[in-house]
């Protein structure tokens, strides 16, 4: 497995010849201004909820790849009402095996709405299984009791959590769901883009150092190989 990130909650993984784009916000992000979105290839769009920051690019993207939107059964008709047709919708619980490894929606405790003002469905997050590995995306959310439940029953390599506090789980808050979750790899997003999520980053490293876990924050438009 690689990983891309694009910054905020934005990263392209690329596995078993496959590359999968996760909530695409990247125009709009004055972080990710030396990326050419026009430039980003994409199989598949997997979208955790609606709001702005997570879906500002996936429509432009879908349409100049071809790329199937992966997203809640709310979102994906909201897509589908705008003209796409490359779309697969899901809902919590529900496992989907594409051409690349399943693909588990499972739960976010969070709030969603679109652009204009459409209902998004319930927020959730992403499991990604293949022989290359287990990785989650656990989108926006806050720390849930539900995460125990990913720990017991799923060998997850790697993790993506939200660590920007103030819309989502903090620092503190997502040490305590890589225990839940049993995974010491870590991949922080939702954090630095706006005023609101700024972090200081030595703190964030030490905090999850002291529990035994790794945070990886990684650099706009860095390639991470997946081990």
């Amino acid at each position: 497995m690689k990983l891309t990130y694009y910054g905020h909650a934005c990263f392209l993984l690329e596995t078993q010849g496959k590359r999968i784009l996760f909530d695409p916000f990247i125009s709009p992000n004055e972080l990710a201004s030396s990326i050419d979105v026009d430039a980003i290839q994409a199989d598949y769009i997997l979208i955790s909820h609606g709001h702005a920051d997570h879906i500002a690019d996936a429509e432009a993207i879908a349409e100049r790849t071809g790329a199937i939107i992966v997203s809640n059964y709310e979102i994906v008709s909201w897509y589908e009402q705008k003209g796409l047709k490359n779309l697969w919708p899901m809902n919590h619980g529900g496992t989907k095996s594409f051409d690349f490894g399943k693909v588990k929606y499972v739960n976010a405790i969070h709030s969603s709405v679109l652009p204009d003002g459409t209902y998004g469905g319930n927020p959730g997050g992403f499991v990604i299984q293949n022989s290359e590995g287990c990785l989650y995306f656990a989108g926006d959310t806050a720390l849930t009791t539900d995460m125990e439940l990913l720990g017991r029953y799923l060998n997850i390599d790697w993790a993506i959590l939200p660590i920007g506090d103030n819309f989502t789980m903090g620092i503190e808050d997502a040490v305590i769901c890589a225990d839940m979750i049993q995974c010491d790899q870590i991949i922080g997003m939702h954090f630095d883009t706006f005023p609101f999520i700024k972090i200081d980053h030595k703190y964030a490293a030490d905090t999850f150092s002291a529990a035994n876990k790794k945070l990886h924050l990684l650099t706009i438009g860095d390639t991470s190989e997946l081990k």
